[in-house]
């Protein structure tokens, strides 16, 4: 440690000698430095680093961050001073911006999830309160990699909490093997196969396990569903000796994925179109989900319907989504866009050039205009109004502009010029004292919002304590309540 403190310092003495470093003596900026020197020694008093007084407590910092996280703690046994300078707030705010998370995800995690899914702060991360950048440093590299499993409503995502994206993906969770058999067992071969394919035991590490919305209604018998569902996805994963096991909404978690912990969460899953409202991190069924029967596969059926009345044919479904995701787009004005030239082509690996015109914005144009796709159903934004209106209604304790962040989510809502257009109905449709800072946000994380949600807080400091519910904690709960525990987990 002493030699590398001795290298380090031997190179800013190396830069300070050569020609040109010192200002002329005399010069203003001589004396500012030289009052800097006096009011740096005035300020340790006692805190003296012997010779090093003399050095600015910029360059000293530069020391530190030259020394790295694991030196720049061991640092603090040189001296009283120093290690107050090893201890600065900023120096570990630094070596955190160099992590492969984002900075003002760090921020946001650490602020507002680092208590749990119980216990939210009331203000957005903006008012945050001061943090131990140092203490979090220290306890987010030990926390453990996790497994996260993201239940989707098309197909399943899953991979390590350390990687930048999934590491593959499967049939959901109620689509997996035989649709026929109890739950217990579809979930039990489900989750073998995931932990089969990424080559772990089950034993080793924490599991995240992403929840699909299901059973949205604030009926007993939909209370007791979500509760049994959940309780039986516990039962299977301990019955696994998985240690230790999360499981969080997927609209929670998009939320959380933009920085949000209130706010509706739209998410265009594959079957139908789930609006949510999330008040402090929790669905608030008691307030209503609003559900529209149209999805991704919809939307994918009627773009495959207008190619085949311009007699333009392809091999499967797979095909007809991809030139939905690369061709499509939301329009701002239907009427107008009608009026434009909006041809532009796209090639598929082994099918050739695809080139589409009107089938564009009129594809994506049924969210808005149901009967267009032949559906009786609501339109996207007035299922988002209607939504809003049970928010405003409702009287929820706290600021009465929660519910006017409006997050999408799932695959289909990466088309453009969907926020613009949902924005614009809202406007055209709500009174201003309710439509007045409305903002639609698009997906952080594109079609994987959830689980990157889901990778935030599994490398928050407080993960394991906070977020996980142990095996032994879920054996006692089940021997002292029974079954259908589960209303705080």
């Amino acid at each position: 440690m002493a030699m590398l403190l001795r290298k380090v310092w031997g190179s800013v003495l190396a830069r300070a000698a050569a020609p040109g470093a010192d200002p002329p003596p005399g010069s203003p900026r001589a004396r500012r430095a030289q009052a800097q020197r006096v009011e740096q020694y005035q300020y340790h008093g006692s805190l003296s680093l012997g010779a090093l007084d003399a050095v600015p407590t910029d360059v000293l910092a530069q020391i530190l961050r030259l020394l790295g996280p694991l030196d720049a703690a061991r640092s603090s046994a040189v001296c009283r001073a120093w290690r107050v300078l090893a201890s600065d707030n900023g120096l570990w705010a630094f070596f955190l911006r160099l992590g492969p998370e984002p900075w003002d995800l760090v921020v946001f995690a650490e602020t507002h999830l680092a208590a749990g899914p119980a216990s939210h702060p009331w203000l957005y991360y903006d008012s945050s309160p001061q943090l131990s950048f140092k203490q979090i440093y220290g306890l987010r590299a030990v926390v453990p990699g996790t497994l996260i499993v993201d239940g989707g409503s098309g197909y399943c995502k899953y991979g390590w909490s350390k990687y930048a994206a999934p590491s593959g993906r499967c049939a959901t969770f109620l689509e997996f093997g035989n649709i026929e058999a109890p739950m217990y067992a579809r979930l039990r071969h489900f989750f073998s196969t995931i932990y089969t394919r990424m080559q772990i035991k089950h034993s080793t590490q924490p599991v995240i396990v992403v929840l699909p919305l299901c059973h949205s209604d604030d009926t007993e018998s939909a209370r007791a569903s979500r509760k049994q569902y959940k309780e039986t996805l516990y039962s299977v994963l301990f019955d696994m000796n998985v240690p230790a096991v999360c499981a969080v909404d997927q609209a929670v978690l998009s939320l959380y994925a933009s920085k949000r912990i209130s706010g509706i969460v739209v998410h265009i899953g594959f079957n139908t179109t789930s609006v949510v409202p999330i008040f402090q991190g929790r669905v608030m069924y008691e307030i209503g989900v609003e559900t529209v029967g149209q999805g991704a596969l919809k939307l994918t059926g009627f773009l495959k319907e207008l190619m085949q009345r311009r007699n333009i044919s392809c091999e499967s479904l797979y095909t007809v989504r991809t030139i939905k995701e690369k061709l499509c787009y939301v329009a701002a004005d239907y009427e107008a866009e009608l009026r434009k030239d909006t041809q532009a082509s796209y090639a598929v690996d082994g099918e050739g050039w695809f080139t589409l015109s009107e089938e564009r914005f009129k594809t994506p144009e049924i969210l808005f205009q149901p009967h267009m796709g032949g559906m009786r159903a609501m339109g996207l934004h007035k299922a988002v109004a209607l939504c809003m209106d049970h928010c405003y209604t409702s009287g929820t304790v706290g600021d009465d502009s929660w519910y006017k962040t409006i997050v999408l989510a799932g695959g289909s809502s990466c088309l453009p010029g969907l926020p613009e257009r949902l924005e614009k109905e809202l406007h055209q449709l709500l009174p201003p004292y309710m439509s007045e800072g409305i903002r639609v946000l698009p997906p952080s994380f594109g079609t994987d919002s959830a689980w990157f949600g889901a990778k935030m807080i599994s490398n928050v400091s407080t993960f394991t304590e906070a977020w996980c519910v142990k095996k032994k904690q879920f054996r006692q709960k089940t021997r002292r309540n029974g079954p259908l525990f589960m209303n705080s987990w």
